[in-house]
């Protein structure tokens, strides 16, 4: 299961490529938020309940999104290890898993948090710069918590591709900004279930998906 190809070797490598990946993957669908944030701190005329500036909001984000490469490293390193022969069922086993989460009640309440910014904040705004800090945290983390299924497929196929970044960053921003988005996750999860269990009949099937993902 070699995650991510020549970067797999080298931890800070991995981590800063997956950083920019996640980025690329990621902000679009946190945009609202970090736009909804911003023109309440314009807005805000005392100064009590200014918080942090809006670039230092948006780092909270792309720091949880960093942090989340640590996890997905150790994976890498893991699969990595595995005997030739486990690796299609492991890969089988990391596609049904994602897909059972797409279509769990807790992908839903993350993804109800990053499709309804207003709400978010209208819930859980705090004044201050600590306010503001502990809203980006929980937001991205709401974030993290919709996506990570997604990201679990990319390190288990091998899709370090940009055209499979690309793919996913798509999906990723349907499920949060199109008007049926939840609807769109959960389609994203019957198909990875039932890829998962093809794969898991058909071994081979892994190997043909893992070569096509990385010539992209």
């Amino acid at each position: 299961m070699s995650g991510t190809g020549a970067m797999g070797g080298d931890p800070l490598a991995f981590v800063a490529g997956w950083a920019v990946m996640m980025t690329a993957m990621m902000l679009p669908g946190a945009m609202p938020m970090i736009a909804l944030y911003g023109a309440i701190q314009r807005r805000a005329a005392d100064a009590s309940v200014k918080g942090v500036p809006v670039a230092v909001f948006t780092l909270v984000y792309l720091a949880v999104w960093a942090a989340s490469g640590i996890p997905a490293y150790g994976a890498t390193v893991l699969g990595e290890g595995l005997p030739p022969a486990m690796v299609p069922y492991a890969v089988a086993a990391s596609l049904v898993a994602a897909g059972a989460w797409q279509l769990s009640p807790f992908k839903q309440v993350c993804l109800r948090a990053c499709r309804s910014p207003i709400g978010f904040l209208l819930g859980r705004w705090r004044a201050g710069v600590r306010g503001s800090l502990s809203l980006g945290w929980r937001h991205a983390v709401y974030c993290l918590g919709c996506c990570w299924a997604l990201m679990l497929v990319l390190v288990a196929a091998g899709a370090m591709g940009f055209a499979w970044v690309v793919l996913v960053a798509a999906l990723v921003a349907a499920e949060k900004l199109a008007p049926r988005g939840e609807w769109v996750a959960r389609a994203a999860g019957v198909g990875l279930v039932a890829l998962g269990l093809v794969a898991a009949a058909r071994p081979e099937i892994v190997s043909m998906l893992r070569d096509t993902m990385q010539a992209m």
